[in-house]
């Protein structure tokens, strides 16, 4: 008998469909990663051969390619389904990589070093969850050799995206002379206003030169 020929309810597919693929014992999961069966057996005992070969899923999860095709009824294509569906498993359980933390403002200016190396001026913003861990670095603007014009929608639009609850601006000034002008300390009002507004806060304004940074909120440019 074929899996087609089960009544609907005892078909693997039908019952996850109606059921979950919780309600599902693992040979009939291990069914429909292999897909099909052969003449001799369906996909549910070759399913059932292989738990009963490697004894359970830890350890059908060590063997090699080489040895699953040695089983009647497992080619190629069907061990190399069932290593990569056990690969994705395994990956869920690893711990998701450790975020870099921005606590403070040489902090921000390390992680956008290399912007003094920059012949034009980039505007970035370094976005931040609720515990300062750092989602990403988004790109907002690429101006001249004196000035990147940025526009408030395009630093809260990444922001959004991401989730962010709170960023940190970027820019570096490709003369190598960090200090801000002020329609730095214009934008970045402009910038802090929006993001109260929106409630995302604009955590700081760093300005990249050549050998130093300077921090509007240490110099109190900008915020209060």
């Amino acid at each position: 008998m074929t899996i087609k020929e089960l009544p609907a309810e005892l078909r693997p597919r039908e019952r996850l469909r109606t059921s979950g693929a919780g309600s599902l014992s693992t040979a009939e999961l291990l069914a429909l990663v292999l897909g099909t069966g052969t003449r001799q057996a369906t996909a549910l005992e070759v399913g059932a051969t292989l738990l009963g070969r490697f004894r359970s899923v830890g350890g059908l999860a060590q063997a090699t390619l080489e040895e699953l095709v040695t089983l009647p009824g497992v080619g190629e294509t069907k061990a190399a389904r069932v290593l990569a569906a056990l690969e994705l498993a395994r990956r869920l359980l690893e711990p998701p990589p450790q975020r870099r933390i921005i606590r403070s403002a040489a902090d921000a200016a390390a992680l956008c070093a290399s912007m003094h190396t920059l012949d034009r001026e980039h505007f970035r913003a370094i976005l931040l969850n609720t515990r300062h861990e750092v989602l990403g670095v988004a790109d907002v603007s690429i101006g001249g050799l004196a000035s990147a014009p940025v526009h408030p929608r395009e630093v809260f639009k990444e922001a959004i995206r991401h989730s962010a609850a709170g960023v940190i601006v970027v820019h570096n000034h490709p003369s190598g002379h960090p200090e801000p002008s002020r329609d730095d300390i214009l934008i970045t009002e402009q910038l802090r206003a929006a993001g109260r507004l929106m409630g995302i806060e604009v955590l700081d304004h760093i300005i990249i030169g050549e050998r130093a940074f300077v921090s509007l909120r240490e110099q109190r440019q900008g915020f209060p």
